[in-house]
């Protein structure tokens, strides 16, 4: 497929915002953001998503592909894994109704629509074996190996945040404990500055406090990029990467990538791939959901 022949519409909700958009040439040529109701039922999200589409002008039919937060398994079924970023979806059937509300539909996870998307089109393209990783209110992924994105009929491949870290040492929004996504996470982050005597401040407010030299800020945020970079070098362990790319809001924020850099460094070379920034920024989820649902339209 040639990113010139995606053209249709996307979605992309996640646990803070929800963004659609219409596609031409493989181009995002208008979107529209919302902030995402994280408590609110599986069919009030529907609701949300089509009332962006309609403002797009997306048409019964029109090709769609809609990405989510959590994972969706084989047959299409929503599920939260971190039931505190979205604790209404229980397994919700979520491509047969967004199918029977607009006519034509594929859901996948966000995180593994943009490595799609990256694998075909960006950071990835010339990759063998390719990781994306996402770094925002949780943390995420998608593998391409063999030009060939990983998947599981249970939906989990690719939720790499749900691993072990040496930084981490609480519980997980999971069920799990001493997490990736528990530590590096917005959420992660966000309660490392209550921790901290700062319970007002969110990640973004962590970040500017650290972009302005306040040391318990630059703490965190140094603690949440040498989660990711180990992370980085277990997945090379596992997987012989050779290349990651870095999304998110937080994983693309200024100076992070650099942080996660000069981590990484202290691995052996073996468990080194590339580290390069999201080719696609912050369409990738986007780009790769219609990319799946076309796929999938003409195999």
């Amino acid at each position: 497929m040639e990113r010139t022949e995606l053209a249709g519409f996307a979605a992309d909700l996640g646990g803070t915002k929800l963004a659609a958009a219409r596609i031409e040439g493989g181009v995002v040529v208008e979107r529209l953001l919302s902030p995402t109701d994280a408590a609110a039922d599986p069919e009030a999200q529907v609701a949300a998503i089509r009332a962006l589409l309609n403002r797009l002008g997306h048409s019964r039919g029109a090709p769609l592909g809609v990405a989510v937060a959590g994972r969706v398994d084989g047959a299409g079924a929503w599920h939260a894994v971190n039931r505190g970023t979205l604790p209404a979806i229980l397994g919700f059937a979520l491509e047969a109704e967004m199918t029977r509300a607009t006519g034509a539909a594929t859901c996948v996870n966000d995180a593994a629509g943009a490595a799609l998307a990256e694998g075909l089109f960006g950071a990835g393209s010339r990759s063998e074996s390719f990781a994306y990783l996402t770094v925002s209110t949780g943390v995420g992924g998608g593998l391409v190996l063999g030009n060939r994105l990983l998947s599981s009929a249970n939906g989990m491949a690719g939720h790499v945040g749900f691993v072990s870290s040496r930084q981490a040492s609480g519980p997980c929004g999971s069920g799990r404990m001493a997490t990736v996504e528990s530590i590096a996470g917005g959420r992660g982050i966000a309660a490392a500055a209550a921790a901290a005597g700062h319970p007002d401040s969110d990640a973004r407010a962590v970040f500017a406090a650290a972009a302005e030299g306040q040391d318990w800020a630059g703490r965190i945020v140094a603690t949440s990029a040498a989660a990711v970079a180990a992370l980085i070098g277990d997945l090379a362990a596992v997987l012989g990467l050779d290349t990651v790319a870095l999304g998110g809001s937080i994983g693309l924020a200024p100076g992070y990538i650099d942080r996660t850099r000069a981590a990484l460094a202290d691995e052996p070379e073996l468990f080194r791939p590339i580290l390069v920034p999201a080719a696609l920024g912050h369409d990738a989820p986007l780009i790769g959901a219609l990319a799946a649902h076309l796929r999938k339209e003409n195999p």
